[in-house]
């Protein structure tokens, strides 16, 4: 029964506001048992249920890849603003190195789920106006292509951080009073980062009949009222 089942997941990110969140809620989960972030640099957090495992290299997975098998499931948080970044670079950052880790992924768990966080308004046909969702898009259209057990798109557009947590970025303080007024306006877009983690989790668990997760989609997963 998935209230027994335990988990083995991969949180990528984790140096980040969102992968922090992610990780918070893995580790204070029940039915997480282990959780092995894949990083550049020390979090700075202790936890009997954490393995880190540090690597500098994204694009050059083979070294790890034997420690990266056996495991449920990836939380793929690891992303790039697009502003201030060349066009080339965010390709770069946010398609090949998401491709390059999530293709090792696959190779070492065929069955494994995976959860990316991409963005509200991206775009999978590819030919919007809009470069990044262009290119978020095509992030999308091919991790659904790879051997996985089920791919999912997280599509959250505002995340109310979790209070307490180091990596929060500085701008919160001010734009936090917009979340009660827009959750209630347009919850599509609206959502925390504790759902977004616990309902990263359930999906796992339960499965979903969609592959592309608004923000409505988060906020039911994350109180486990099912579709």
């Amino acid at each position: 029964m998935n209230e027994l089942r335990q988990l083995k997941v991969i949180v990528t990110g984790a140096s980040g506001m969102v992968g922090e969140g992610v990780l918070h809620e893995c580790l204070h989960h029940p039915q997480v048992a282990r959780v092995l972030i894949i990083s550049r640099k020390p979090c700075g957090i202790s936890h009997p249920k954490l393995t880190e495992l540090i690597h500098h290299d994204f694009l050059e997975m083979s070294p790890i890849a034997a420690q990266l098998r056996g495991y449920d499931a990836c939380y793929f948080c690891l992303g790039v603003s697009s502003l201030g970044v060349s066009q080339d670079a965010y390709y770069h950052l946010t398609y090949t190195l998401t491709l390059r880790v999530a293709g090792v992924l696959s190779e070492q768990n065929n069955d494994m789920v995976f959860c990316y966080v991409s963005g509200a308004g991206t775009d999978n046909t590819e030919k919007g106006p809009r470069a990044w969702a262009r290119v978020k898009g095509k992030t999308e259209n091919d991790l659904m292509k790879l051997p996985f057990g089920k791919v999912y798109v997280f599509r959250p557009g505002f995340i109310r951080p979790t209070k307490g947590l180091k990596n929060t970025h500085t701008f919160y303080r001010f734009i936090n009073w917009l979340y009660p007024v827009g959750r209630m306006i347009r919850p599509n877009y609206f959502c925390t980062l504790r759902e977004l983690g616990r309902a990263m989790v359930r999906i796992t668990l339960e499965g979903y009949p969609r592959q592309i997760i608004h923000g409505k989609d988060i906020i039911r997963l994350a109180r486990g009222d099912g579709e």
